[in-house]
């Protein structure tokens, strides 16, 4: 990891302990990490979806990831993919149907794990064994795990989030601290990154998050393409964002 100014640290320091008030624009050390993407094929991102998904929390990240296939130039970008837990028809909350590319009997081995929040993400989806192993089981092997909104509780309950600071939407977050106390919740940030694991307020901030991850993967040019392509300002500009909280020695 490259040396961090001791401003930089000192921040950082203050923003993970909460000694600090909130940052004027995003807090973050950017941790180049090109020379660990494969050069031989893309990395793949899999959305988990179930009826009741949310459409901003799935649709914001996917937007993103895909959009890089336009501007990684010679380098291999990111593939996405739609899995659910049996590989039919999905419903979203807001009523549209997406038909996914897997299930979890014939999903390919995911360099990127992303978890929206659905419906059922603070109550039924917890008791489905079946959904918990194999997000368990796919988040071990994944170089990244991502949740967006409620999708923290389910990776909490996978145990994806164990050892980690973590955040999810802001008005469950109450709910969050009770039904994991044992995690180290990150109130007011738009998102934490902790080793591998990325986690998001979700809804309009779901797009911060991704945003990130593409930075953090290739770098900020090619996270300024994306943006461009989509109107996001990248790098965000002071004061368009909460603080983001990054864990020192994040992307292990």
């Amino acid at each position: 990891m490259k040396t961090v100014p001791i401003v930089l640290f000192a921040a950082m320091f203050l923003l993970l302990f909460g000694c600090a008030p909130p940052a004027a624009g995003p807090a973050w050390e950017r941790v180049p990490t090109e020379a660990d993407l494969p050069t031989d094929r893309p990395l793949l991102a899999g959305f988990l979806i179930v009826d009741g998904v949310f459409n901003s929390e799935l649709m914001a990240p996917y937007d993103i990831l895909q959009h890089t296939v336009f501007h990684t130039g010679d380098r291999p970008a990111i593939e996405v993919c739609t899995i659910s837990p049996d590989g039919e028809l999905v419903t979203s909350f807001e009523g549209i149907r997406i038909l996914p590319d897997y299930g979890f009997h014939n999903a390919p081995r995911l360099d990127i794990l992303v978890v929206p929040s659905a419906e059922g993400s603070m109550d039924r989806d917890l008791e489905n064994q079946e959904l918990l192993q194999w997000v368990r089981k796919t988040g071990d092997g994944a170089s990244y795990v991502m949740s967006l909104c409620d999708g923290a509780f389910v990776l909490a309950a996978a145990g994806q989030l164990d050892g980690r600071s973590c955040t999810t939407f802001p008005g469950d977050q109450d709910r969050f601290a009770e039904t994991f106390p044992e995690l180290n919740l990150r109130r007011d940030v738009s998102f934490v990154h902790d080793g591998k694991t990325m986690t998001s307020q979700g809804g309009a901030k779901s797009y911060d998050v991704a945003m990130y991850l593409v930075d953090h993967l290739y770098g900020e040019k090619v996270a300024a393409g994306v943006g461009g392509g989509l109107i996001i300002p990248w790098p965000p500009s002071p004061g368009s964002m909460p603080a983001v909280v990054v864990v020192p020695g994040a992307g292990g």
